[in-house]
């Protein structure tokens, strides 16, 4: 019986730890990107559906952030790129763009959207504007 108390102490404080680990308000949210070949740190968290089906629709200033889902060779993450910092056409609200690798060109890490724009020339990757918007902030250098 005494273990009971014990239980139920131990069960709210798993539940508080899950549920403060999976916001990604504050620094929970933050994670490298790369602007102009720089690595900086992103504050990044996601909008949800319905405002980000209205920016999309009536906001032409939002910015990208490209990524790759499909990763870089050995599992290897891609970092995120972004296409604008404070002080260089910089908006907090972002759209998705999805990175795929055209077939004979190994995935590798882009540093640009100028070196993005080219491999897109270049026939080496193509994009995919996806729905999702979220609020970015360029919180400090790597």
């Amino acid at each position: 019986m005494k273990l009971q108390p014990l239980a139920i102490l131990l069960a709210l404080n798993l539940v508080t730890s899950l549920a403060s680990a999976g916001s990604l308000n504050g620094r929970a949210g933050a994670m490298p990107a790369l602007y102009d070949d720089e690595l900086l740190t992103v504050n990044f968290t996601q909008l949800p559906d319905n405002a980000a089906a209205s920016l999309l629709a009536h906001n032409s200033s939002i910015n990208f952030i490209f990524e790759s889902d499909e990763g870089l060779p050995g599992g290897q993450p891609f970092i995120a790129v972004i296409d604008a910092i404070q002080g260089d056409g910089f908006n907090p609200l972002w759209v998705e763009v999805q990175i795929h690798f055209t077939a004979g060109h190994t995935p590798r890490q882009l540093g640009s959207d100028d070196e993005i724009a080219d491999a897109v020339a270049n026939g080496e990757i193509t994009l995919e504007v996806t729905d999702e918007v979220y609020r970015c902030s360029v919180i400090g250098p790597k």
